[in-house]
């Protein structure tokens, strides 16, 4: 039985023709084409059928039609106005799903509710050029969210992923993390999309984690991240003071604070240890 009627090379090259849309490779659109991989995205996100789901990027509703019918209501949200016609046609028996015309680095959080409440999922196979930022965003903005289940590059998933000293480890890897963190993947070659793209894509799963920390020092340790990852080649003590443009000696009382080795590099540290500097931070002032 098939996951989505839209999952074919057949099937989607006739939306595209009926319609006369060309993909946008300014917008990252690659239609996945493989409904084998459409099936195992849904078992990854094990909807139960009564979450309210978030999709960014339906394209031509390949995913879209597949959630429909797995979850208790979809909102989507699409950049490109040349697909709202196009999702209007091919959804039109999806009676649960709402579609909203956005940029979902910026839509309001506000414009995301649906008959079942505000998203606990987001489903999506994202536009590769804002999927680092995307997911991210909506794990920061969206309270609600418990999960992601996301096709993205094969590097960010391995950046989303990443452990404390691998090379994949970054900023980005510790900002995530202070939200979710990964349990979950599989990899889709380029043959599964149309047009193919040029690098390898992989399927996430996220789950949010408890809070660690008050909001404000979840905030500063995103910012510290941010300052000891910006010369990553030096020690966390030069990164973070060259950054931030400190004294040395309020610098050092800050690591001695946070119980932490200044000659380390940022890599080596857990987001329990950004958790620790950024409390410091604020104590002793270096941020507001």
């Amino acid at each position: 039985m098939a996951h989505s009627r839209l999952a074919t090379p057949g099937a989607t090259i006739a939306v595209l023709r009926a319609h006369d849309i060309q993909t946008r490779k300014s917008l990252g659109q690659h239609f996945l084409i493989d409904d084998n991989v459409v099936g195992r995205i849904l078992a990854l996100a094990d909807l139960q059928g009564d979450e309210a789901v978030l999709e960014i990027g339906p394209g031509i509703g390949t995913l879209t039609v597949a959630l429909c019918e797995a979850a208790g209501s979809v909102v989507a949200v699409e950049r490109d106005s040349r697909l709202l016609e196009v999702l209007a046609d091919t959804t039109a028996g999806c009676d649960t799903l709402r579609i909203v015309h956005a940029d979902a680095v910026n839509v309001s959080p506000t414009e995301l509710e649906t008959p079942a409440g505000p998203p606990v999922a987001l489903v999506a196979n994202l536009p590769y050029a804002v999927a680092a930022t995307v997911v991210l965003r909506f794990f920061e903005v969206l309270p609600s969210l418990r999960f992601a289940v996301v096709m993205v590059q094969s590097e960010v998933a391995d950046r989303m992923a990443a452990s404390p000293g691998c090379k994949e480890y970054g900023a980005y890897t510790v900002k995530l993390n202070l939200h979710a963190r990964a349990a979950g993947r599989f990899n889709v070659p380029p043959a599964c999309f149309l047009p193919p793209p040029r690098v390898d894509s992989a399927v996430l799963r996220l789950e949010r984690v408890d809070a660690p920390a008050p909001p404000e020092y979840v905030e500063a340790a995103a910012c510290m991240a941010d300052a000891a990852f910006a010369q990553r080649r030096k020690t966390l003590r030069n990164s973070v003071r060259s950054t931030l443009g400190v004294p040395a000696d309020v610098i050092d009382a800050v690591l001695a604070s946070a119980l932490l080795d200044g000659g380390r590099r940022a890599e080596t540290l857990k987001v329990t240890e950004f958790l620790r500097l950024g409390e410091a931070a604020i104590r002793f002032g270096l941020l507001p």
